[in-house]
């Protein structure tokens, strides 16, 4: 009986320490991970936000960690590839037991990797993708960053062209779910102002050759290219476009907004038009703060940072915030109910501030418009939220979007 009694309670302790034990949190260490491009088409992002999110890390471990916890920070590559993301996801979440997943790459790859995290109570932190499907439908376990791409171009299509008095649009996207938020937010701006595309082409992920796709859409005479593209292809179209001298204007969302775009593409990308949502960090950059983060940067990766930098960096930051904010008794539960009165401030880089609620999992709906210009981003809007509503300054020096303000 003695016997018994002292089994049963084993089994009771056994339970119970089972039921509190958190995945991924011990009394020292949080391990959080990601999935980057690091091989594929998005190699480029993939590495930069890497850095960004190992600089962050990097920096508050040396100032002791979250609440006495460092941050165990692992990277798997997904190559851009949705098969792989879940095979990534299985392997951080099944086999590395991670407590979160941060700042993954890539809208089919975030939507292949939700539901092995979801099963087991992970939480998808600040994706880096803008697609709704981050924080829509509403799931507790999802936080998204960005304004979408669909908002994006649903506000900037149709300012671009009214401000260029340009009267006819094309649009080439990529054959996913990335590039059909695009033209679906397009199609969606354009009927504002009573017009339709007068070519629609398309390109299968990983496409090099868009001589096809130029003819057709310089055939058709449009004034204005949409663009669902991201690196390459956007340097391949604008490439193509103006070897056979036809010279639209472009207009990509922040998927093409990166320094790579410049850099492999040259002056021709000069004209280019994207939406943006944080500010490329240069290294002689007018704000004192970014140039400084920028220059700590370089020297500790022997690299440019980039916006892709900045979005990694950020990610891990409003993930410290939520972090620290739970409390020593970090649980999945515990950071939820922390983000869930969450206020991430406008931060160096300009992003705008964002807001968590028990029933809103997107930070803010803020875009706005920057060019190429002798190779280098310059901003030429300010922001402008998902419902049209514009900044308007207040006499205490904030800025107000609607209910949401922010200081310059």
């Amino acid at each position: 009986m003695r016997f018994m009694t002292i089994a049963a309670m084993t089994v009771l302790t056994l339970s119970a320490g089972h039921a509190i034990a958190q995945q991924g949190v011990t009394k020292t260490e949080i391990t959080i991970g990601s999935i980057q491009d690091l091989s594929g088409p998005l190699a480029g992002f993939g590495k930069q936000i890497r850095m960004g999110m190992m600089l962050r890390v990097e920096e508050l471990n040396e100032q002791g960690g979250v609440n006495g916890r460092k941050i165990k920070l692992l990277i798997e590559d997904s190559g851009y590839d949705p098969k792989k993301a879940i095979l990534a996801a299985q392997k951080l979440v099944n086999q590395d037991k991670i407590f979160m997943m941060v700042g993954h790459i890539g809208t089919a790859q975030n939507l292949a990797a939700m539901p092995v995290q979801f099963e087991k109570n992970v939480i998808n932190f600040f994706p880096i993708t803008a697609a709704r499907e981050m924080y829509e439908p509403f799931d507790r376990l999802k936080y998204a960053f960005a304004a979408t791409y669909y908002d994006q171009i649903r506000i900037a299509t149709p300012k671009l062209m009214k401000d260029r008095n340009i009267k006819s649009a094309c649009i080439i996207y990529q054959d996913d779910d990335f590039g059909q938020e695009v033209l679906r937010g397009a199609e969606a701006g354009l009927k504002t102002i009573g017009a339709t595309f007068i070519e629609k082409t398309s390109y299968k992920r990983g496409a090099t050759d868009f001589s096809s796709q130029v003819a057709k859409m310089k055939a058709s005479g449009c004034e204005m290219v949409v663009l669902g593209t991201i690196i390459r292809e956007t340097i391949g179209t604008i490439g193509e476009s103006r070897k056979t001298g036809f010279n639209p204007v472009f207009l990509g969302s922040s998927a093409a907004y990166t320094d790579l775009i410049h850099k492999l593409g040259g002056k021709a990308m000069d004209g280019l038009f994207a939406t943006m949502t944080s500010q490329h960090p240069y290294l002689d950059a007018a704000e004192q703060p970014v140039r400084f983060w920028a220059n700590k940067y370089k020297t500790r990766f022997n690299d440019d940072p980039t916006v892709f930098s900045v979005y990694g960096y950020a990610a891990i930051d409003a993930f410290i915030r939520g972090a620290q904010k739970a409390g020593t008794s970090l649980t999945t539960d515990s950071f939820i109910k922390a983000m869930d009165t969450m206020v991430i401030p406008r931060d160096m880089f300009g992003t705008a501030e964002s807001s968590f609620s028990p029933t809103k999992r997107l930070g803010n709906n803020f875009s706005r418009l920057s060019q190429l210009q002798e190779g280098r981003w310059k901003v030429v809007s300010e922001y402008v939220a998902f419902n049209g509503l514009r900044p308007v300054l207040q006499k205490n020096g904030t800025w107000k979007i609607g209910s949401d303000q922010f200081k310059d």
